[in-house]
């Protein structure tokens, strides 16, 4: 396993575009059962992810690459609003009209995010940080990960994202 964090931030987008694509099947075909424990997987994986990102990816790219602080504040933003999404997907039933809306709209979201960050904001961080800066930040990202909360209503969950949106 690389310790790149590019990479391993890039890993964590498979993971949950994998899951995003069984949710969209399952939303066509599958049960309301079966839907709900997609998107609790779906939930867990993105508060994980957005976790680190807001406790060592973002602050670390803004530390070191000041001109890159526009993209870091958008990101937490973005980051703000799946957070969101995942808590009252959480506290929704399966059964419930809103509940494929709701996911829908926070794939798309989380997909938005995503493209721009592989395409536009990781080619910006990798130009602008040496290989080991970037492996010490993903042997700190997987550290981190192995505690990271992965349910929203955590509070260490809401405080990364409260003190991610008001830094």
């Amino acid at each position: 396993m690389s310790t790149d964090a590019i990479v391993a931030l890039k890993d964590d987008h498979k993971a949950v575009k994998k899951l995003f694509r069984a949710f969209e099947k399952a939303a066509k075909s599958g049960t309301p059962q079966h839907r709900g424990e997609l998107v609790t997987q779906i939930i867990a994986e993105l508060t994980r992810h957005t976790f680190i990102e807001n406790e060592i990816m973002y602050p670390e790219v803004r530390k070191l690459l000041p001109d890159l602080e526009d993209d870091v504040l958008e990101s937490y933003e973005e980051h703000h609003v799946a957070d969101v999404l995942c808590l009252e997907l959480s506290q929704m039933s399966p059964a419930d009209d809103h509940f494929i809306a709701k996911t829908t709209v926070l794939i798309e979201n989380v997909e938005h995010h995503v493209e721009e960050e592989e395409t536009d904001w990781f080619p910006k961080v990798r130009e602008g940080l040496s290989r080991t800066q970037l492996s010490e930040i993903g042997v700190r990202l997987l550290e981190l990960k192995k505690t990271a909360p992965t349910d929203p209503s955590d509070p260490k969950a809401k405080k990364s994202a409260h003190d991610a949106i008001t830094a």
